[in-house]
């Protein structure tokens, strides 16, 4: 009912920026937060970012001061601009959305298929 499409991945050098889209369509009422997480190689996922319908945000310490994460209400899509990028920073990044379906109006929890973000020199 409802689809995330991620774009904006690929291979950056240390210090360098990047900027990940994630455009949800489908059957949409509403949309509550929206976020970005990741994964590396051998790790859990975790939050990197989230923003409420409303603007507030909120930020894993790890990128506190270096990414920023927005959204468009009025297109359904969340940015997360990523600046002085680490090798650290290396993984699949996610994007999710907690969506209010058409059919239901219940909320549902959806997530991207990933988009590959590698910080190397």
């Amino acid at each position: 009912q409802v689809q995330l499409v991620e774009s904006g991945g690929g291979l950056v050098q240390p210090g360098g920026s990047l900027r990940l889209s994630c455009a949800a369509s489908g059957s949409i009422f509403s949309i509550y937060t929206m976020g970005w997480y990741r994964q590396a190689p051998g790790k859990q996922r975790e939050l990197v970012a989230t923003i409420t319908s409303g603007g507030s945000t909120n930020y894993a310490d790890s990128v506190k001061g270096r990414f920023t994460i927005s959204r468009d209400n009025a297109k359904n899509t969340v940015y997360l601009q990523m600046n002085n990028l680490k090798p650290e920073d290396t993984a699949v990044y996610y994007c999710n959305a907690h969506v209010i379906v058409v059919s239901t109006i219940r909320e549902y929890n959806y997530w991207g298929q990933g988009t590959q973000v590698t910080v190397s020199s």
